[in-house]
């Protein structure tokens, strides 16, 4: 299970739709190393600005990658992190999350960054042996 639903929340869901805010405090707990992760890149890129800033640290262990994974792999977790944070998420392996501003606020609009972060030419620069299996 990749979210830890309290009874309540899910009561909420088959009344209907959650708010983000309900569903982002479910990620937060439930997947804290990717919230981290995320949380820390986009006070970065807050802060420091430029087209993106990036993570190139795997995670320690397997639980931190599993989150990750979990995070960036459900649309609807990654689009909760995106509204939330008001970036725009690109993921290229176990460990390389990248943040991206988010056009007026609006995560999902492309940059040239963004266009160029996740194209196939960038993908398989990204690749190394120790990589392989992660």
């Amino acid at each position: 299970m990749s979210l830890d639903v309290s009874p309540d929340l899910l009561a909420a869901a088959e009344r209907g739709e959650v708010a983000d805010q309900e569903f982002a405090a479910c990620v937060r707990a439930s997947l804290p190393y990717a919230w981290h992760m995320v949380s820390g890149l986009s006070t970065r890129l807050h802060v420091e600005g430029g087209p993106f800033v990036d993570n190139t640290v795997p995670p320690s262990t397997e639980q931190e990658r599993g989150q990750l994974l979990r995070a960036l792999a459900s649309d609807s977790i990654r689009g909760c992190l995106e509204r939330y944070f008001g970036v725009r998420l690109a993921f290229q392996n176990c460990h390389r999350v990248a943040v991206f501003p988010a056009a007026d606020g609006q995560p999902g609009m492309e940059s040239g960054a963004y266009r160029r972060f996740v194209s196939p030419r960038a993908q398989l620069l990204n690749q190394s042996p120790e990589l392989r299996d992660c």
